[in-house]
């Protein structure tokens, strides 16, 4: 492992900056020449990624949610999140489409997929719901390759409709009646990621967000399930769990990024929201990953789609 994670601009090229319309389209396979089908923990600060496999088998992971699928299987993942695969490289492949942060902010007014949450589903291609994601990424590939007029136009009501059937096949479409709370809990959400290394406030961050103590409870209730205060920590908890199970530091260093004093209190904390010491699950979430998988198993902690 690594000591840091790294983060790409398309996998294996350096962060560079990017046009706020920005796309990328191209297969997986496209760059087996640098990955040969292993694509090890990495993340993209500033795209977007949709991943549909339309051919093959193999184990994709997002953060530590970790789904053995065979095609067709199709993932989100917001920008920041970390992801990775392992797939025999001679008969899968995948579309991957990357879409800069900045046209996301357009996009994601034109779809009901939650923006800022990670998705991966696998399901059957027999099934009619999937046949129209297949067709519908096809369309996109094409369109990229052509440079036609008015492309950039097209490509954006392509990758609407794409991350609405994804929402569609994941049973995850968010009810309009919650519109305002979503807007708010999203732009807390991103708050909590760039500050909770900082150890801010309830006060503060209803401060920053121009709004009330009342109304930052109810967007993280309806929204998460859980008081500002929960998600802080959970968003904390991510990041721990993210620097064990990918990189080698230390708990005390773990313990400083994510805005704890010692490590004592960080194993502490740890322990009280998933039931083991961090070395403990650091070092069972390794041996999972050195064990064949069970082909065809579902060990994402995320419900799949009815497939037939």
């Amino acid at each position: 492992m690594a000591d840091v994670i790294p983060s790409f601009f398309v996998y294996g090229e350096p962060e560079q900056p990017l046009e706020p319309g920005f796309f990328h389209v191209e297969t997986v396979m496209a760059r087996r020449g640098l990955h040969q089908g292993q694509v090890k923990a990495h993340k993209h600060d500033q795209l977007a990624q949709v991943t549909y496999w339309f051919r093959g088998r193999g184990t994709y992971f997002i953060e530590d949610k970790v789904l053995d699928f065979s095609a067709p299987a199709v993932s989100f993942v917001p920008s920041g999140i970390v992801h990775g695969f392992s797939v025999e490289p001679l008969e899968s492949d995948a579309f991957v489409i990357s879409i800069a942060d900045g046209l996301m902010l357009s996009i994601r007014e034109r779809t009901v997929l939650p923006p800022d949450a990670p998705i991966m589903v696998a399901g059957s291609s027999d099934d009619r719901q999937w046949q129209r994601l297949a067709q519908l990424m096809e369309m996109i590939a094409n369109e990229y390759g052509t440079g036609a007029f008015a492309t950039q136009s097209m490509m954006a009501s392509l990758a609407s409709a794409i991350l609405t059937q994804i929402a569609r096949l994941a049973s995850l479409a968010p009810s309009s009646a919650h519109a305002r709370d979503s807007m708010l809990a999203t732009q807390l959400r991103q708050m909590i990621d760039a500050h909770f290394r900082e150890n801010w406030s309830i006060g503060r961050y209803t401060d920053a967000l121009a709004t009330t103590p009342h109304l930052l409870a109810k967007a993280s209730n309806t929204a998460f399930g859980m008081q500002v205060k929960e998600l802080i920590n959970e968003r904390r908890l991510l990041e721990a769990k993210r620097l064990l199970l990918f990189t080698v530091r230390s708990l005390e260093d773990i313990a400083y990024e994510i805005g704890l004093r010692d490590a004592a209190y960080f194993s502490r904390f740890f322990r009280l929201r998933t039931g083991m010491a961090p070395r403990d699950w650091r070092r069972s979430k390794l041996a999972d990953a050195v064990a064949p998988p069970a082909t065809g198993s579902m060990r994402a902690e995320r419900r799949r789609p009815d497939a037939k």
